[in-house]
């Protein structure tokens, strides 16, 4: 069996979850993490005595010396395209974090040149494969709920995450690009890649700016798709801190002949308070558990490891001569393409207060 030898660009706050995945695929013989790489000096090293990897502060000398079949990229929005390209230019499979860029020109290039090189590029929109999901999928795909006729969305963070996490970063990002991003990718997940068609958008600003970070609290949107439904998608992240989650989620779709909700936050697992938080807590154990192998060695389970390990042993079928168009259904540089230009449109159409056409 093939094993894709790994390179990680980008090793913070959700960085560690693609260490701790190619980490526990060595494990298993399916891939094994080679380099990593951030400009952050103190916590690469950090990193590396933690998942014992080369490690490197400049990608493109990552590229250059380490025999690498993949890189998977965990930078911030707007440095994806440069990596990505350099990946294509060094013969490597690519996976990106959402977004795959910030503009629809960006990820028409990054696309083209993966394409040429012969490379694969993915993007890792994982709620696609959470469990929850996929039953969704599979009842739609049943004809379970007829045609889908109209839907609404919602995916907000506490403050702490723009405010604490990101205050560099997040006034050039926004809760549509963060969040937003993830729900319209799994709306075209579940309606068999419908590609939107006109957007509306209104953006509000106050909490966040009055705190030093200038970006919006909320955005909201609607997309018209090419199978004829309306979606609506609420997004925010300055939720009170005393929110009994990080991330407060769900989605509802109603077709002609039924209707499908699922509250991606609280589902009923497990909730607890204790003296060092503000009130009772949820966790989403779908995304992230931790368990222990019979070695005693830290293994995490969930969709959020899911998606990621769908990237190396689709790179390993490529490795043992199979093709891109053998890979089946996996969220694409295509469908990351689709998802940026309704992003890039809400964007537009706030700064503009028009229905933008796709």
């Amino acid at each position: 069996m093939a094993q894709a030898r790994i390179g990680i660009v980008g090793l913070g706050t959700f960085g560690i979850n693609h260490l701790r995945c190619f980490r526990q695929l060595g494990y298993q013989g399916v891939a094994k993490l080679v380099a990593g790489c951030d400009v952050n000096e103190q916590l690469l090293e950090q990193r590396r005595r933690e998942f014992e990897f080369t490690p490197y502060t400049d990608y493109k000398e990552m590229l250059e010396k380490e025999e690498l079949d993949a890189i998977t990229v965990v930078t911030p929005d707007p440095f994806h395209k440069d990596i990505v390209l350099a990946g294509a230019e060094a013969g490597v499979h690519v996976m990106s974090e959402k977004p795959l860029d910030v503009t629809v020109e960006g990820c028409l290039e990054m696309i083209e040149a993966c394409r040429k090189a012969g490379v694969l590029l993915m993007v890792d929109f994982h709620k696609r494969y959470d469990e929850y999901h996929v039953a969704m999928k599979q009842k739609i795909a049943a004809g379970d709920l007829g045609k889908i006729q109209y839907g609404y969305c919602h995916m907000e963070d506490r403050i702490e995450v723009p405010r604490d996490w990101f205050p560099n970063w997040a006034p050039h990002s926004s809760p549509a690009w963060f969040l937003g991003i993830h729900f319209v990718d799994l709306t075209r997940f579940l309606m068999g890649g419908a590609k939107g068609t006109a957007v509306w958008a209104s953006g509000m600003k106050g909490k966040l700016s009055s705190l030093g970070v200038d970006t919006y609290d909320a955005v909201t949107f609607m997309v018209n798709f090419d199978n004829g439904a309306t979606v609506v998608y609420n997004t925010a992240w300055h939720l009170p801190d005393a929110f009994e989650a990080v991330v407060n989620q769900g989605i509802r779709l109603v077709g002609t002949e039924g209707l499908m909700e699922c509250d991606s936050q609280d589902r009923g697992t497990v909730t607890c308070c204790t003296g060092d938080t503000p009130g009772m807590q949820t966790h989403n154990m779908s995304f992230l558990r931790e368990r222990y192998d019979k070695q005693g060695r830290q293994i995490f389970q969930g969709y959020g490891m899911e998606s990621i390990a769908d990237f190396a042993y689709n790179v390993n079928v490529l490795l043992e001569g199979g093709t891109i168009e053998d890979l089946g259904d996996y969220p694409s540089g295509e469908d990351g393409l689709e998802a940026t230009k309704i992003i890039a449109a809400v964007h537009e159409s706030i700064e503009s207060g028009q229905i933008v056409q796709l």
